[in-house]
């Protein structure tokens, strides 16, 4: 549909000229449905698009508006017609963007405004499993492509007054519904004013997905790290707005924003609050470990042969070399060559099918590896430092900060191949303040090792048991500090006789 500008102060109008001028409108599309009658000695038209409404209510709205034997006006029909939704709009081109969206309009010759009823009828999907976070315990639904939806888990889960959920939109030519979600005794002032602000000031023809919003308020695009949490879990979701964070929720997006974040948010999961806390703190703290070496280790690997091979016990070092001596590349060339095939066989096992894409990953990789040593291009132990890096990888709860780690791997295996321990470090080093630099919502991106809590310390890397863990994060500075008390949380159990 080509839209065209539309003059300002169009009503009051004929019914014949409201057919001429949105036809213009609708030019080229047969989709406008537009009914004129007379009720009473006055002329009225209705008009919608077909498959945009529900059919049912535009026949309980005809029925009710030409059983009535009175002179229908705007007032009347706001006050009289039992749909509850009715509004009135004077602005042709709202009355245009609201036709795209599925409202019905009724127009009674000569007024001034037209009323608008929403009526839409909206196609969604069942609730599912989450394809992306997977868990072994705890709910597994997953978000859905409708905001009624998402909003209705939230509240069936948040039966707090103090619960907010406000309503932005945002998108010019396709408007796009978006919500704000917050606890307005927990969450911090600034962050609730700064999420609004970068909302409301995001000037933008659409909004394709809540991914695509997120990169739009982020803090800075040219970042290498995620700096706002998306998920597509409701318990993820509804925990994080319980610790004082600010969520964004996107019409037509089964993804949830919550903001601020930290690179601890997404080594997180809220699995390790449905285990014992030992167990959730053994996963925390390997998760952290395998991401740490999931970045260094084929970095190390290619350091050590190049150039620092005298650090290698005397046995490894023979094995080694008997690998390596059909190989003909360095072992830059080598790692980079191999880390290339894993990243082709991961990329092709996501774009196909399920179960193929399952199959080609563990075929793919046995045959291609083997094949690959067979033939001289790789040597056997580099197969399994290569191996270790991919699987440790995948052991990151959030996969946007997986495919980070992947792709800063590539810059610290040519430091390592070019200077050895010396450009790892010097790559290391530039992560680092790149990371310090970083900001999520005006946080320090490494909160709380940078600026030190040694309050919030220890809840990062230990997942503490349940009557100890009665305070959230000091470092987002929330309004209400303590879930519960400490004396109550610190108390004796004492068992009835």
């Amino acid at each position: 549909m080509r839209r065209r500008k539309v003059k300002q102060g169009f009503f009051p109008t004929t019914i014949n000229q409201l057919k001429e001028t949105l036809e213009k409108q609708f030019e080229n599309n047969s989709d406008l449905m537009f009914s004129s009658f007379t009720h009473q000695g006055k002329k009225l038209a209705v008009f919608y698009i077909p498959y945009q409404i529900e059919s049912n209510k535009l026949e309980k709205l005809l029925k009710t508006l030409l059983s009535e034997e009175k002179e229908w006006t705007s007032e009347t029909l706001l006050n009289e017609i039992p749909l509850g939704s009715g509004k009135k709009t004077s602005d042709l081109q709202q009355i245009l963007t609201k036709l795209i969206v599925g409202e019905i309009f009724i127009y009674i010759e000569n007024e001034n405004e037209a009323i608008s009823y929403q009526e839409e009828s909206r196609e969604k999907r069942n609730l599912e499993k989450a394809e992306t976070e997977s868990l072994v315990l705890g709910p597994k639904i997953a978000f859905t492509e409708s905001l009624e939806t998402n909003l209705n888990i939230i509240r069936w889960e948040i039966r707090s007054p103090d619960l907010v959920l406000e309503e932005l939109t945002i998108g010019k030519d396709l408007p796009c519904k978006v919500r704000m979600i917050y606890l307005k005794t927990v969450a911090n002032d600034q962050d609730i004013q700064t999420m609004r602000q970068r909302l409301q000031d995001l000037d933008v023809d659409m909004v394709e997905d809540a991914a695509v919003l997120a990169q739009y308020i982020e803090d800075s695009e040219t970042n290498l790290f995620p700096q706002l949490e998306t998920t597509e879990l409701p318990d993820r979701f509804i925990f994080e707005i319980n610790e004082g964070k600010v969520g964004v929720l996107v019409e037509n997006s089964p993804t949830g924003i919550l903001a601020p974040a930290t690179i601890f948010s997404f080594l997180k999961s809220t699995e390790d609050l449905y285990m014992r806390w030992q167990t959730g703190s053994f996963l925390r703290l390997l998760r952290m470990i395998a991401i740490f070496l999931s970045i260094i280790i084929t970095p190390l690997y290619v350091a050590i042969v190049s150039f620092h091979y005298g650090i290698i016990p005397t046995q490894l070092l023979v094995s080694i070399g008997k690998s390596r001596a059909a190989v003909p590349f360095p072992p830059l060339v080598e790692a980079l060559l191999l880390e290339f095939l894993i990243e082709l066989l991961r990329e092709a096992g996501a774009r196909l099918p399920t179960k193929v894409g399952q199959t080609m990953g563990i075929v793919g990789g046995i045959v291609i590896g083997q094949a690959a040593v067979d033939a001289g291009l790789t040597s056997n132990i580099l197969i399994i430092v290569v191996a270790m890096s991919a699987l440790a990888s995948f052991t990151a709860p959030s996969y946007l900060l997986g495919t980070t780690v992947r792709l800063v791997r590539f810059p610290l295996i040519l430091l390592s191949g070019f200077l050895g321990f010396y450009g790892l470090m010097f790559g290391l080093c530039l992560l680092i303040i790149h990371m310090l630099r970083t900001k999520s919502l005006g946080h320090s991106y490494l909160i709380p090792v940078y600026p030190l809590n040694i309050s919030d310390f220890l809840g990062v890397f230990i997942r503490l048991p349940i009557r100890y863990n009665y305070k959230r994060m000091e470092s987002y500075h929330p309004k209400k500090l303590f879930r519960f008390p400490k004396k109550e949380a610190l108390g004796k159990k004492h068992m009835k006789k």
